[in-house]
């Protein structure tokens, strides 16, 4: 194992190379650039693994000596803009304070690198895996592409089933829920379905001069509000919260962390008022709606003929997006709103926190990470991982990287930025993971 600050001079020089991507146009020359940095970083891993290629994003196979399933791991190349002031220019690839500073240092080139670093330090020391061992890496997971859905029908295509794979999800974290004092690797098994949706109101336009009453934008926003204060949507406790509200609540003083110990028990009241109490636990057991883009008039004195806003959906397992557009059907009656479906997709499989692949990962963060919890975590976010369902039913959404709260804002955000001196364990974790698979 090579020490921090070689592994932060290699990550340095990834976060260098700008991947932004952007919705429908694609940016070629980007990618071009980045996988040669790839090949000089990782030579040994581009030279004796299967390379595949598709608009920018990648799969390789590393052949393993046995039969068993094999197993993927994931991380993608793209990252979002990086507006704002930054502390340290978002694409310097800058090491101060102990990080690595720039865009995509946590979200996900962070990950990416320990993927290729384990990789590579296994080819060095001539070590062959037991199973057949994949790497993917998109080049347009920020906006919805299609490099995942290639490379997850490329190996369904081949009959490829995959005994697990590891995608970008939970990390460890102190204090993940508020009150839970300890450090907890929480690992994704739960994704929720998402959707885009679009909500139409009309009126018969005119001067803004004499706008009478009713009309569409204030329609929507009536709409909005309405949304937003009573959530139409049901909540229900899942195995996966449950879990992990059974192994935080140790960790929370009173009478909360005595409710979370006894999760299943308290469900009925915890459907009730999670959401109200805490938004991001709530949405782990709901479908949630935001509301994104609006559009009116073009004319700033002119009453619209027709007005929209959109929103975007994640949908629980429990209430699929068939349900949901009639809950929403209902309330958006009551403001004369129609409602027209953009793209709707249902959950993905959940993992089994009891099965013997997520064992593997929560057994490794407790060997590698003394006094980390781990715990099943119930995801609100979406990764590239729900392309894979075809192929495999354990896509576990975990990245064994640290980070405080600070870093965990500045996913998406400014100043994002990773320390060095969780690199040499995150590489160790893969590592673990490629040998005790047989």
């Amino acid at each position: 194992m090579k020490d921090e600050s070689y592994y932060a001079n290699g990550l340095a020089r990834m976060i260098r190379c700008e991947t932004v991507s952007e919705y429908k146009v694609a940016h070629p020359e980007k990618f071009e650039r980045f996988h040669a940095v790839l090949r000089e970083l990782f030579p040994l891993v581009f030279s004796r693994l299967e390379v595949e290629e598709h608009e920018g994003s990648l799969l390789l196979l590393w052949k393993g000596s046995g039969n068993g399933d094999p197993i993927l791991l994931m991380s993608h190349q793209d990252v979002v803009a990086a507006g704002g002031n930054w502390k340290y220019a978002p694409f310097s690839g800058e090491i101060a304070e102990g990080r690595v500073w720039g865009r995509g240092t946590v979200d996900t080139k962070g990950s990416l690198y320990c993927i290729f670093q384990a990789v590579e330090e296994l080819l060095e020391e001539d070590y062959e895996p037991s199973v057949d061992v994949y790497i993917a890496s998109s080049c347009d997971e920020e906006v919805f592409g299609t490099g995942a859905v290639w490379a997850a029908d490329t190996l369904a295509k081949r009959g490829v089933h995959l005994g697990f794979l590891l995608d970008e999800g939970g990390m460890m974290k102190s204090e993940p829920i508020k009150g839970a004092k300890g450090t907890f690797a929480m690992i994704g098994c739960l994704e929720k379905g998402t959707g885009n949706v679009k909500f139409v109101a009309r009126s018969a336009g005119g001067h803004a001069s004499a706008p009478g009453k009713g009309t569409a934008l204030v329609r929507l926003g009536q709409f909005m509000a309405d949304i937003e204060k009573d959530n139409p949507f049901s909540s229900k406790m899942n195995d996966t919260t449950i879990e992990m509200f059974r192994r935080l609540g140790p960790h929370v003083p009173g009478m909360l962390g005595f409710v979370m110990r006894h999760a299943k028990g308290f469900s009925p009241l915890l459907n009730k008022v999670l959401y109200k109490l805490n938004p991001l636990a709530g949405a782990m057991i709901t479908t949630t709606l935001a509301f994104t883009t609006a559009h009116g008039s073009e004319g700033l004195n002119v009453l619209p003929e027709e007005a929209y806003v959109t929103g975007n959906m994640r949908f629980i397992h429990h209430e699929g997006p068939e349900i949901c557009m009639d809950i929403l059907r209902k309330r958006a009656s009551r403001y004369n709103v129609e409602v027209e479906p953009i793209s709707l997709a249902s959950a993905y499989p959940v993992v089994d926190y009891r099965s013997k692949e997520f064992r593997l990962v929560e057994d490794t963060v407790r060997k590698l990470f003394p006094g980390v919890i781990p715990t099943p975590y119930a995801m609100t976010g979406g990764t590239d991982a729900r392309h894979f369902s075809s192929v495999t039913e354990n896509a576990i959404r975990f990245a064994p990287l640290f980070i405080d709260e600070q870093q965990y804002k500045s996913i998406h955000g400014v100043d994002e930025n990773i320390s060095i001196s969780v690199l040499p364990g995150a590489v160790e974790f893969y590592r673990c993971i490629i040998q005790s698979v047989r």
